[in-house]
């Protein structure tokens, strides 16, 4: 309860905000003006216009309009915005798509599409998605390519946050409280307090309580709830009448069971070659035997490694058979899981910055300069499934490997092991590891749990700071001519970043395959000892006491580390840019804005991903250090890296051209060109050997934006429509794609052209209704890629092969189209000297599929599969004449024409007003919005499975406000029709099944509010 009372005692809460009347600042001349008559005052352009002056597709939301409309959040005001939307991502990130223009590119080296800004100060790892809006002044949301007037470039847009100021006229303070379902609380509040007449402290906070949205019926626990807090202090100091000083702090912090992945979806594919068909999306388990831990623990891997049936038997499973989730139900209800590790979510963000302006007359600056530091840590079960009880298959494989520990002659390589796995013997609960930085695990000591049943879980965590500068020269010339010149330093640096998965099939084949290793060595050590001795001369019973000597001097090891990180040491970016506009009016009514920038970007990536990458003793805590000093994490470079390190600079020359006509006082018509930027990245590691072609860099994206638009305000004010009709030739478009369990960039070009409309109708001071609408057509440019969920690329003539080297998805590819029955019988003929079996058909493509080794298909279709293994030498004559093959991480698909993910065609809002004042001054409100949302696609191949249906949802409320709205109550409803629509969508790596995470709405909500005012 401390942090509540501090909130309590550091902010009273939020206040009384009227739907029907503008709350703005003293210096804006709005207050008293009804809402449907008060222009909002916007500085878009950095300086102080109406919105309806500013010739760039831009939106505003007042904290009237924020409040009336229940925007709460970032996923609630996309819902009132054309041709945006928003949703989470996998990886703790989010995505807002201007004009069908988003975070396609995934990575830590990758530009946000949108510019994000709070009081004009660019932030890069802001905790978007989770942060509540309170005691805000307004944001402002502008639409296109963004560069000349602000601080950092941006492709899609700017998202501006401007917090409220203190007002140094007098005191003033807010509370708000409200309860609703879900035993839901949220406090918000504020004090204003004027220190001087030329100084004055502000003081706001708000507090977020409420149980989960989701039920798990593995404990009856309910998760996905919320728990946290925000607390903000502003100074603005007036040393003289053109000189302000702004100085703000901020801190946030979120603890709670918040679920990073709604549900998780699949349609069990029953070969186990992909894990989930690329048919649909059903409530089905992915079939584990797709798995990295089930294969790397299979019976066949352990018999093929080992070429002993003894170790087969110490497998988990059998690639075969029934796998970890075979006959597991999945509950059909979005909002209910069954998973056997609930979520845990922490995050926090703090900055400080500071803004000073200064009037000198003719020209005026402004400085800004900020720090900013956020982290969060994350974890959830990685399969959403609750694993059965170890059953009789698993328990056999335990005592075996109990029983080869046992065994006097090899058991000391597998005896730490079995202790490590299983502390209270195979019968008992077995044991996975933590999830850190020092990759001890369970076989350093360092074990997250035990339980009676597999445990899969992955943790996500990042750091990061940034610290930026910039300043902006405006001019205010009497004549035609007026200019803005600014520059920008920015330094962020991620000081680490970390996607474990872990899972007690990994943990369990490091000891095995370790064990395997150690016994390898030490029989060879044995060897060669007793071959030196007869060289020497030295008698049998000599040979064999060194032998016995050098076997039992063997190290006991296991492979590690053995968990899967995509560890980011580090990433730093540079970046500074000089921008400018001028401004020259032509005639009276008539402006030319011409506008440029320069921008420089340097990027540095220190990275890598070690599973199960090199032995190491049991017993180690430091297990970093064996990797580093052991695994080349970049073998393009030559000596032993222990991290991959990359570098990559970019820049570029940008800018706008506008032509305005204020053609009367109430209509503007403005044509623009833009030319935006947005810098490339450096993709994560990946085996430069079995992906060769993987770039280690992708390229900046292009912009070229074309836009119409005009701005009226009709009826003597009563109503004001605004519309734009826009085209975008987009050049290397970053996208993202699943390989070797990393998110792979690549570039492409699209089209993008669109029409909105914004309209605000008052027919009289009661009514208020306000409407948008938009359409978006996206075109992608000439690209073919692999479709993950279908390696074959539709095609009957490729057989699809799930991996037994590192459960990733390879195909066979005849040279000669239509050679199926060839690559059926050359993956066969190698599958049945390995004793693996033939080719089976795989439902929901046209062709069949195997377990197989990728590398040996490799090998054979390069002419020598001996170099997988020289016993199977001979065969490579027969193997020629089944033709010659391409293995391939599958073949490619034409996505010409396609359309762009997050990118729906159609897409309109409405919302109604109506206030009813009462003799004695006190009044009320009642308000309805409704949003709807078209049909989108979340990858790129546009395939049935890809698509997200149209989604619709309202909200309403009713407030009474008291005299003088010195206090208020309200009682609200958000998405009254309880819609669980999906907003995103998330494909997982071929190695984890291809199961698709989906995120969606959050359900109805609905409670009462009230509130005071002083």
């Amino acid at each position: 309860m401390k942090k509540i009372e501090l909130l309590i005692a550091t902010a009273l809460g939020a206040g009384i905000v009227t739907p029907a009347m503008a709350q703005a600042d003293d210096d804006s001349a709005l207050q008293g003006l009804s809402s449907a008559n008060a222009p909002i005052i916007v500085t878009a352009q950095r300086q102080a216009q109406t919105l309806q002056e500013v010739p760039i597709a831009v939106s505003a939301f007042d904290s009237e309009a924020l409040e009336s409309q229940q925007i709460e959040n970032v996923s609630d005001l996309q819902l009132s915005l054309p041709n945006i939307t928003f949703s989470k991502g996998n990886f703790t990130g989010s995505s807002l798509a201007i004009r069908g223009v988003g975070n396609l590119c995934v990575g830590f080296s990758c530009d946000s599409a949108l510019g994000i800004h709070i009081n004009g100060m660019p932030v890069l790892a802001t905790r978007l998605f989770e942060t509540e809006y309170f005691d805000l002044e307004r944001i402002e949301v502008l639409r296109g390519p963004q560069g000349t007037l602000y601080g950092r470039n941006a492709t899609s847009g700017v998202l501006n946050t401007i917090t409220a100021r203190p007002d140094l006229s007098g005191f003033s303070a807010r509370a708000e409280l409200e309860y609703g379902n879900f035993d839901a609380f949220r406090g918000e509040g504020m004090v204003n307090v004027p220190l001087a007449d030329w100084a004055g402290l502000r003081v706001a906070g708000t507090y977020v309580r409420r149980d989960g949205y989701t039920t798990n019926l593995f404990d009856g626990s309910d998760i996905d709830g919320r728990e946290l807090y925000a607390i903000r202090g502003s100074l603005r100091i007036e040393p003289t009448p053109d000189t302000t000083i702004d100085i703000i702090g901020y801190y946030f912090e979120e603890n709670d069971n918040r679920s990073r992945i709604q549900k998780q979806l699949c349609d069990r594919d029953p070969t186990g070659v992909l894990g989930c068909l690329p048919t649909s999306l059903q409530n089905e388990p992915v079939n584990a035997n797709a798995t990295l831990a089930s294969i790397f623990a299979s019976a066949e891997l352990l018999g093929i490694s080992s070429g002993s049936p003894l170790f087969a038997a110490t497998g988990l499973t059998s690639l075969y058979g029934p796998d970890l989730y075979s006959g597991v139900t999945v509950p059909s209800d979005v909002r209910t899981v069954n998973i056997d590790f609930n979520p845990t979510y922490f995050a926090d963000e703090w900055y400080v910055m500071a803004q000073i302006d200064h009037d000198f007359g003719p020209v005026a600056l402004q400085l800004t300069g900020g720090w900013q530091e956020t982290s969060i840590d994350t974890r959830t079960d990685y399969n959403l499934t609750a694993a059965p009880a170890f059953g009789v298959q698993q328990r056999t494989a335990f005592a075996t490997l109990a029983g080869i520990a046992a065994d006097p002659a090899i058991g000391r390589f597998f005896a730490p092991a079995v202790n490590a796995l299983f502390p209270n013997g195979p019968a008992g609960v077995a044991c996975t590891s933590e999830a850190n930085l020092s990759y001890a695990g369970v076989f350093g000591g360092d074990a997250f749990g035990c339980a009676n049943q597999s445990i899969e879980f992955d943790r996500s965590t990042s750091d990061a700071r940034q610290w930026s500068i910039e300043a902006i020269l405006t001019s205010d010339f009497d004549g035609p001519f007026n200019f803005l010149l600014g520059g920008i330093y920015f330094d962020h640096r991620n000081r680490g970043g970390d996607y474990f998965v872990n899972a007690f099939g990994l943990d369990y084949a490091g000891g095995v395959l370790g064990g395997l290793q150690s016994l390898g060595i030490a029989t060879a050590a044995a060897d060669a000892a007793a071959a030196a001795v007869l060289a020497g001369g030295g008698s049998l019973a000599d040979a064999q006491a060194a032998a016995g000597a050098a076997f039992a001097a063997s190290p006991t090891l296991y492979l590690g580390p053995t968990f899967f990180n995509s560890e980011t040491s580090g990433f730093t970016l540079e970046s500074y840019g000089i921008f400018g506009e001028v401004y020259l009016d032509i005639t009276d009514n008539l402006r030319l804005t011409v506008g440029g920038r320069y921008s420089n970007d340097e990027k540095s990536v220190s990275a890598r991903s070690p599973l199960l990458a090199t032995l190491v003793p049991f017993g180690t805590t430091d297990v970093a250090s064996v990797i580093s000093n052991q695994v080349d994490a970049d073998p393009t470079t030559a000596g032993l890296q222990p991290f991959r390190v990359e570098s990559a600079s970019f820049d570029e020359i940008t800018g706008r051209i506008v032509l305005d006509w204020q053609w009367s006082p109430d209509n503007l018509l403005y044509a623009s060109y833009s030319r935006g930027y947005k810098s490339g990245g450096i993709n994560p590691p990946v085996n430069p050997v079995e992906f060769p072609s993987v770039e280690s860099t992708f390229d900046p994206e292009i912009i070229n934006a074309f836009e119409i638009g005009s701005k009226n305000t009709l009826a003597n004010g009563a109503v004001q429509l605004n519309g734009a009709i826009f085209y975008y030739d987009y050049q290397d478009l970053q996208l993202s794609r699943i390989l070797a369990r990393t998110s792979i960039n690549t570039n492409t070009s699209a089209e993008v052209w669109g029409v909105e409309l914004e309209a605000v109708v008052s027919p009289d001071p009661a009514w208020l209704f306000n409407f948008t609408a938009s359409y978006l057509n996206t075109s992608i440019g000439d690209l073919q890629l692999i479709d993950s969920r279908d390696p074959s690329g539709g095609r009957s003539d490729t057989v699809i092969l799930k991996s037994l080297d590192n459960a990733s998805n390879c195909a066979v590819i005849p040279q000669a189209a239509g050679n199926a029955a060839g690559a059926n019988a050359f993956v066969n003929t190698i599958n049945g000297a390995l004793g693996l079996q033939p080719t089976v058909p795989v439902p929901g493509t046209n062709t069949t599929g195997a377990f197989a080794f990728c590398s040996a298909l490799q090998a054979a279709a390069a002419g020598n599969i001996g170099l997988f293994n020289p016993a199977l030498a001979a065969l490579q004559p027969l193997l020629n004449s089944f033709g010659a093959f391409t293995v391939a991480e599958g073949a490619e698909v034409d996505v010409t024409g396609n359309e762009l993910p997050q990118a729906p065609n159609w897409k309109f809002s409405i919302g109604g007003q109506y206030t009813h004042e009462f003799d004695n001054g006190m009044n009320v409100v009642l308000r309805a919005d409704y949003a709807f949302t078209g049909d989108q696609w979340s990858r790129s191949f546009n395939s049935p499975i890809d698509n997200i249906p149209s989604y619709d949802i309202a909200n309403a409320q009713i407030q009474l406000n008291g005299a003088d709205d010195r206090w208020f109550v309200r009682a609200f409803v958000q998405n009254i029709f309880d819609n669980d629509a999906i907003t995103g969508q998330y494909v997982t790596d071929p190695s984890s099944g291809l199961f698709t995470n989906i995120f969606t709405l959050e359900p109805r909500r609905y409670g009462l509010a009230a509130g005071i005012r002083f």
